[in-house]
Parts: C-alpha cells; structure tokens; sequence
C-alpha cells in the first residue's frame, strides 16, 4: 500500500479537523482569509471560504451550502476580517457542488457580486438544480444503474437521492465563465484559474504565482481523495480527466495548498504522487477482480472492492457513490483495452471481462 503523509501548514487547523471540530477564521497571508463555513449533515462538515482583500471590497473562492447557518457563519468570517456580505465582489467558484455554489446566489443577492464559473460546470447547472428540468436527469441516472448491475426497484431509489440537496441551493446562473488560464482581475493579486477536470467537468483551481499557493478546490486535499464518478454529467472518462489534470498541478511550483476541505498543507508534488499511486492500486484491484471472475456487472466489482468499511455497512446512498466510482475506473481500464465489456440488452446490465488473450 502506499503510504499517505503530508506536512500541516497550520497544525491548529490539522487539529480541529481530527477532533471533529470547526477551525478557526484565519489570516493566511497579508489581505488573504481562510473562512470555515458549515456543512450540514455531512462527514466533511465545512467548506473553507477563501477571501482576498482588494480596494473596493473582498472577493472570495466558493461560498458554502445556502442555509442560515452557513450564510451566518460567512457574514461572521467576514466581519472578523473587517468586511460583511455585502463587500463581496466577487464569488469564484471553483465547481457546482452545493457545498461551493450554493450559497453563490445568495450573496449575489446581497452584495450585488459576479459570479464566475467555468464553462463546462456552468452548462450543467440547469439540469442538476432547476427543479422543472430534473426528472430526465435522474431517468438518465437510474438507466445507468440498471445497466451496472444495481436492481432496478434499487436504481430508481438511488436515482432520485441526491434530489434532497437541491435545498441547500440557490439557483444562479453565473455572470461570468471562467477559462483556463484566465488572470483574474484582483488588484494586489496575481490570481489565475486552472481548468482541473475530473471531480466535475468544470472544476477549476487557482494559482497565485508570485505568492507560490494553490487554491485547490476539492481537486486535491490533505488526506482524502476526491470522489471521481462516472455518471450522465461526467464525461466519457473522468478518470482519465482527473488524472492528467492532477499530473499537470504536479507540476507547479508553490509552497503551499489551500484546499476547500480539511486544513492547508505544503508537499503538493508528494500528495499528487500518493494519490495517483492510490488510483493505480483500485485499478489493479478492479483488472484482479475481474480476472478471477469474468462476466461481472459493475454493481459486482464494486461489492468487492476495499472500501474504508464493509461493504454491508455503507449506506445505501453511498454505494451508489461507490458504484458511480468504480465505473470511472472500468471506462479507464476499458480505454486502454485492459477490460472489456459486453454491452447489456435494454434493462440488462453491462458485463465486464479481461480481454482475449
């Protein structure tokens, strides 16, 4: 196994992570702010809301989910750096998860912000959250599940779960698309957006040069990995997306990364390199898996497979995160001709095999 280890950079805030507690508001740099905002219901527990002072106001990277509580905790953030709501500018938002779009709308709202958004995220956001256009997207999900292997009365439950976090949204379409490469318009700042795909179709990071850091999303963190699911909004392979964009922000040069969960820390390149590490080892698993037992539905693999509990002890929901995942892997396995499959009938699922040899 390969072994994970990164460097703190604040090890108050490593702390308060590993105890299950809220780290403090803290000022990173000169002008910059790390903003914990809640989460709720959900082992991650907070976003980290970066804000940037600049002349006019602040301008911040992501922004939470939109409930009171963590609309408060931000004003709160805030106010400890000088500013409220109402100075933001601008939100930068590095995807279209609710935990960092979802309050977006709301601030906009209040403070007369922009919105940034990269385009590829941005096209995707009136499927995922308009409450009129849902329906095709779930068929679409559950379609996929049936053709992984997952019982049908199952699949049509599992694809209509993530339906409950569409409150903690405010549907905004963003004001401005954000491209690879783009400086950003911050005075006192050299800010750049980095097209990272793989989390979602249009995760961006951001990179401040002159200051050697990372803003780096959910792209990479501290001690977990990203979830990198394949499913009707993620692309022919994320796997591969996420694996070369991962390889690309290996290749920066800075001293430290900001991520949006856990706790900052230094040694990108050492945490770039375990976490590919760690993606060959489930690839591995799965080409084992298969070899041993040929014809195998995804739902199969994915049963056995190590996750960090049993499989009988996840929940329902997250096997489905489970699946999604495992599928990732097989298109990238697939791509490479290391598996094949047979494509199920309408309603029958897709069985995996090796290939002949």
């Amino acid at each position: 196994m390969v072994k994970n280890g990164v460097t703190a950079a604040n090890e108050e805030q490593r702390a308060a992570w590993l105890d299950g507690a809220m780290p403090q508001v803290e000022r990173v740099r000169p002008g910059l702010w790390s903003l914990p905002v809640p989460i709720p219901i959900n082992p991650l527990r907070y976003v980290l809301v970066y804000a940037f002072e600049i002349p006019a106001g602040v301008v911040i990277i992501d922004a939470g989910w939109n409930t009171d509580e963590a609309y408060a905790a931000l004003d709160a953030g805030l106010q400890t750096a000088g500013y409220e709501i109402g100075d933001v500018k601008a939100v930068l938002v590095t995807h279209m998860h609710p935990d960092h779009y979802g309050l977006a709308g709301r601030i906009r709202e209040a403070s007369g912000a922009w919105i940034g958004l990269h385009e590829a995220d941005a096209r995707l956001l009136h499927d995922r959250y308009d409450e009129d256009a849902m329906a095709p997207l779930i068929d679409l999900q559950r379609r996929q599940l049936v053709m992984c292997g997952v019982p049908d009365f199952t699949a049509q439950e599992l694809a209509g779960a993530s339906k409950a976090i569409r409150d903690f949204v405010t549907m905004a379409t963003p004001d401005r698309l954000i491209e690879d490469g783009e400086r950003l318009d911050l005075p006192g700042w050299d800010l750049r957006a980095l097209w990272t795909p793989g989390h979602t179709p249009g995760h961006l990071c951001f990179v401040e040069p002159e200051r050697k850091l990372l803003f780096s999303g959910d792209h990479v963190l501290a001690r977990i990995t990203p979830h990198v699911a394949a499913h009707p909004q993620s692309g022919p392979n994320p796997l591969a997306d996420y694996l070369d964009s991962l390889r690309e922000v290996g290749k920066l040069d800075v001293d430290e990364v900001l991520p949006a969960h856990e706790f900052r820390f230094l040694e990108l390149g050492a945490r770039v390199d375990y976490v590919i590490a760690h993606h060959e080892e489930r690839l591995a698993e799965i080409e084992r898996a298969v070899a041993e037992s040929p014809g195998l539905t995804c739902w199969d693999i994915a049963t056995r497979l190590t996750w960090s509990r049993p499989w009988e002890t996840i929940p329902l929901f997250m096997r489905r995160t489970a699946n999604n995942e495992t599928l990732a892997h097989l298109l990238w396995l697939k791509a490479r001709g290391l598996l094949t499959h047979v494509p199920g009938e309408p309603g029958h699922p897709d069985l995996w095999s090796s290939p002949s040899p």
